[in-house]
């Protein structure tokens, strides 16, 4: 008892302080239960920022980084965490060679630190190095080589294969206190020969693309044309319709005005000849004659008057035919006034 108080009162006096970062959590293992709640990784976690003191020798402090990770693969040793060529290599559906640059976002689960600790690793980097990284590549690997060469210029399908793969990692490492976030699929390349292939058909594509654009535009124009030449003709008809109309009112309405025009005529005439006839029919009574012989003597107003001797020695005529009287005095000589009057 006597030694163990003296090793005891040593170690107190050389006692080591920890500390652990902003976004460090702390765990403490005890090598012997003296002074501990057991032997070995204890439950308690230090919180981050905060300065312990600890035995040396008998105890071990490892703290853990839980802020969010990235584990890049890429083809370049400049971006990635390799300073070689770490991008994924697969094959597709349909047997093309692919590399692709992933991303692998995750961070650890500070509840299950002490768990890591004892089953993982010491360390953040021990669990990226041991755990999440070969976890990712084959997982990760396994999903991409179910696309076929023209899903991995599908963005949609990418994603959809990127969030199937983070499900997957999810699935696998959440029991060792690792969250997956998310999964990145980036820059995609083929093997040369394919590319080359690819290439001159999207250049192809995108040439018959804009053939069709081009040609939907001159149909475009086309149709605008055509458009503008029947409203140009709907409005000419349309005038000329006016027109006509406006004719045809015209000649209605002087058609309408001769009618009107000839009717009257027609009844004036009407009127008139049935005046007419009916001054013929009072002319041919007793009145008619009277009117006669009114007549003929207001024409012989002012006129001489020749009397004709009648009798058997006088000429024989009606007195009434002047006619023929005319004719008697023109047969006659005319007298002889040569030798006077006697």
């Amino acid at each position: 008892m006597k030694i163990l108080g003296v090793v005891l009162a040593l170690v107190a006096g050389g006692c080591v302080s920890h500390s652990t970062g902003e976004t460090e959590v702390g765990v403490l293992v005890c090598k012997i239960g003296l002074g501990c709640a057991h032997k070995g990784v204890q439950e308690q976690l230090y919180p981050p920022g905060s300065t312990n003191v600890f035995a040396p020798f008998i105890r071990d402090f490892y703290t853990f980084d839980t802020k969010v990770q990235n584990l890049e693969m890429t083809a370049t040793t400049k971006g990635g965490d390799r300073n070689e060529r770490d991008d994924l290599q697969f094959k597709t559906t349909d047997g093309n060679d692919i590399s692709m640059d992933v991303t692998v976002v995750w961070t650890l689960d500070p509840k299950l630190i002490p768990s890591i600790l004892q089953n993982v690793g010491t360390s953040t980097d021990e669990v990226k190095e041991k755990l999440v990284r070969p976890m990712a590549r084959t997982l990760v690997r396994d999903v991409l080589n179910e696309l076929d060469s023209e899903s991995v210029y599908n963005s949609d399908k990418r994603f959809q294969k990127a969030d199937k793969a983070r499900q997957v990692l999810t699935q696998a490492l959440a029991g060792f206190g690792v969250t997956i976030m998310q999964v990145i699929l980036h820059e995609h390349r083929f093997a040369p020969e394919y590319e080359k292939v690819i290439h001159d058909r999207k250049l192809a594509e995108q040439r018959a693309e804009q053939l069709k654009s081009e040609t939907e535009a001159v149909q475009q124009e086309a149709l605008r044309n055509l458009e503008t030449a029947r409203g140009s003709v709907a409005s000419d008809i349309a005038k000329a319709e006016g027109k006509l109309k406006q004719v045809s009112l015209q000649a209605d309405a002087a058609f309408y005005a001769q009618q009107q025009n000839a009717e009257a005529l027609i009844a004036e005439r009407t009127a008139k000849a049935k005046a007419i006839a009916k001054r013929n029919e009072a002319l041919r009574g007793a009145g008619g004659k009277a009117m006669v012989k009114l007549k003929v003597a207001e024409a012989l107003e002012g006129k001489s008057i020749l009397l004709v001797p009648g009798g058997s020695s006088g000429a024989a005529f009606n007195k009434m035919d002047v006619n023929k009287l005319i004719d008697t005095f023109k047969d006659e000589p005319a007298p002889d006034t040569s030798q006077g009057t006697k």
